[in-house]
């Protein structure tokens, strides 16, 4: 099994409006590229060519109109959501290798490029079965330096899946699913340097390329749901806040259980959760009308209690607040809303009772819990 990876030499440099197969086309066919062959080139060239240049002095702007949402900040630096999916700093706002004064964006759509793209040099090459990559540069969490993704795939599979098939020994792969376009993408990332501004690489003899039918390089976006990692821990406490709205839907199972023990664990606190609409009708019956109303649309109602302590007042409240924060966010971490209101006129009585409670606690509120309008960044 042998893979080449060859740099495509001698392409002009990419103007707005320019037919990016017509540049490429003499250097594909002195290389003589065939079916099977895939073609790498950089989110760069696509973008110019595509228009997508704009001024530099509008850069934070155009990052807010790019991101869908901000996953992790630090100074200048944003991490942020794109409205295509793809988790990179800037929102894909980049100077490198533009005129000086102007910034690019990345493709509207990536894939749609990949696949004009494909057709476009398949038909000037008479290749029905060329492949195209676009690539970009993306960091990665928790390790250091960037490589090559795709953002666009055309004419070979995004991600192989292996599981079920037999390893060296035998054994049944559980887990093994291949990003096999970003792995295209990487191989070419080494011959296609920023700095001898070479923009495109030829890629034969990819393995596992017939192994799955073509796909799409936003088959590679980990869906919210599946995401653990998907915003950092600062982030969240920055966003999460109570809700006066929630989404449609039923709460997914164990997803309260676990928001709940996040907001328990270290603090003298516990949580009475309530999702029966018997035992929340009950509950609401102690509030007035108006935050009656505003909680009756939860799906589950989390009361924070604490065992009272003569003189501690103050302390129960604090530990109180903590663990009501803590749920806020850890509601937000599994896709979940919580609505909170400090305001709300509490009757602990009245609740202790709603709640067959001992004298010795003391409930403290109630939080509703329900799906989010939108699913968590």
């Amino acid at each position: 099994m042998t893979l080449e990876v060859i740099p495509l030499l001698g392409i002009a440099e990419v103007e707005p409006g320019d037919d990016l197969a017509e540049l490429l086309t003499p250097a594909l066919a002195a290389n003589a590229a065939s079916d099977g062959d895939v073609v790498v080139v950089t989110q760069k060239v696509v973008s110019k060519a595509e228009g997508r240049i704009v001024p530099a002095d509008e850069r934070d702007a155009w990052i807010a109109r790019e991101s869908a949402a901000i996953v992790a900040r630090r100074g200048d630096l944003v991490i942020t959501r794109t409205r295509h999916g793809f988790v990179c700093a800037n929102a894909g706002v980049d100077a490198s290798n533009v005129q000086d004064g102007f910034l690019t964006l990345l493709p509207e759509d990536a894939d749609a490029s990949a696949e004009r793209l494909a057709k476009e040099l398949g038909a000037r090459l008479e290749l029905p079965s060329l492949g195209v990559v676009v690539s970009d540069t993306f960091g990665r969490p928790w390790r250091e330096g960037v490589v090559d993704v795709a953002i666009g795939c055309a004419g070979l599979p995004a991600i192989v899946d292996l599981r079920g098939t037999p390893d060296a020994h035998g054994r049944s792969l559980e887990t093994t699913v291949v990003a096999l376009a970003d792995a295209v993408a990487a191989a070419a990332g080494l011959v296609m340097t920023k700095a001898d501004r070479i923009p495109a690489a030829l890629v034969r003899g990819i393995p596992l390329a017939a192994s799955a039918p073509p796909g799409r390089a936003v088959d590679l976006i980990r869906p919210p749901e599946e995401d653990l990692f998907r915003e950092s821990a600062l982030q969240a406490v920055a966003s999460a806040s109570a809700t006066r709205s929630f989404g449609a839907g039923s709460l997914p199972d164990g997803a309260l259980e676990d928001a709940v023990a996040a907001a328990e664990a270290d603090v003298r606190l516990a949580f009475v959760v309530l999702t029966s609409p018997a035992a929340r009708r009950r509950l609401l019956g102690t509030f007035s009308p108006e935050d009656r109303r505003r909680l009756e649309p939860a799906r589950a109602l989390a009361v924070p209690i604490v065992r009272s302590r003569p003189g501690r007042a103050e302390g129960t409240l604090l530990d109180g607040g903590v663990a009501i924060g803590r749920l806020l966010v850890a509601l937000r971490a599994r896709g979940l809303a919580g609505a909170w209101d400090a305001d709300v006129q509490v009757d602990p009585g009245a609740l202790r009772s709603a709640l067959d409670l001992g004298v010795g606690w003391r409930p403290l509120g109630v939080v509703g819990v329900g799906p989010a309008d939108e699913p968590a960044t």
